[in-house]
């Protein structure tokens, strides 16, 4: 696969949502995302269950190691789920030689964000990971959890949504993600605005992913550009031509798979 052809199938997808529910057109990206998820890795256990009160799905590695990551999905805090990320997160798991638990926490409209945070911070208060991971908007509220935490464990972000997400800071329209749409989103859930927040950096030890045709991915290197003057540890990779949301078929473009291995090898390096 070429990552024209990704963003087709993508699009096409994303189209059929626009006239749908919400409720149908959750299912329907849970759908699309799933097309892109390689089989299962041998030997792995899952299993859906709920912590605290919140839903999430358990990815056990044939071969791991003690301590557990927690996987926050992305989806522009509307949609996604374990479900729509389920490759990721067993790739993930299977990378790291760890458990990881991928938390459903809630979505807008139907809560806030202080309360999607909360969800996550249920989960992560139960299971005392060792690592916090997310994308795009699973990035932001895992960036948001660490901020809350007197010492952070290790992050692992996927062009997560930083600083003011305003016109100057933002890079040039892509495809799957616009300037509008960034705008659209924070207009959504206000409280990820985070000109405050990210003026320091979320945690010591930080590994960071990110794709070229995205403009998520200016505010991203300032911010790390930031946080590293404050001594903070981060790793950075950006994929050659790639687009937001292409985690789903990182194992399709040589690409972002490249990338996506590099990241996940760091921050297992971070974990030892």
């Amino acid at each position: 696969m070429i990552v024209d052809d990704f963003i087709r199938r993508f699009s096409a997808g994303l189209a059929v949502m626009e006239d749908l529910p919400l409720p149908q057109a959750r299912r329907a990206y849970d759908k699309l995302c799933r097309t892109f998820a390689p089989p299962n890795p041998a030997g792995m256990r899952i299993e859906n269950s709920v912590v605290d009160g919140v839903s999430v799905r358990r990815f056990t590695p044939q071969q791991q190691t003690p301590g557990c990551v927690l996987f926050i999905h992305g989806g522009g805090f509307t949609i996604g789920s374990a479900e729509s990320h389920h490759g990721p997160a067993a790739s993930l798991a299977q990378m790291l030689e760890r458990e990881v638990v991928s938390v459903n926490y809630r979505l807008t409209p139907e809560v806030d964000y202080p309360t999607m945070l909360a969800d996550c911070r249920m989960v992560l208060e139960a299971i005392y990971p060792v690592a916090l991971v997310g994308d795009s908007a699973g990035g932001r509220l895992a960036i948001d959890l660490a901020h809350q935490r007197n010492e952070a464990p290790p992050l692992g972000l996927i062009y997560p949504t930083v600083g003011a997400l305003s016109l100057e800071c933002l890079g040039e329209d892509a495809p799957l993600l616009s300037r509008n749409d960034v705008l659209g989103i924070r207009q959504q859930c206000p409280d990820i605005i985070a000109t405050q927040r990210d003026s320091h950096p979320p945690a010591t030890s930080i590994e960071m992913l990110t794709v070229e045709r995205d403009p998520l991915t200016l505010p991203i290197e300032a911010a790390i550009a930031n946080w590293r003057e404050e001594g903070a540890s981060i790793g950075y990779r950006c994929a050659p031509n790639m687009v937001h949301a292409v985690l789903h078929a990182h194992t399709l473009l040589p690409d972002m798979s490249a990338a996506w291995q590099d990241f996940c090898q760091q921050l297992k390096q971070r974990l030892n």
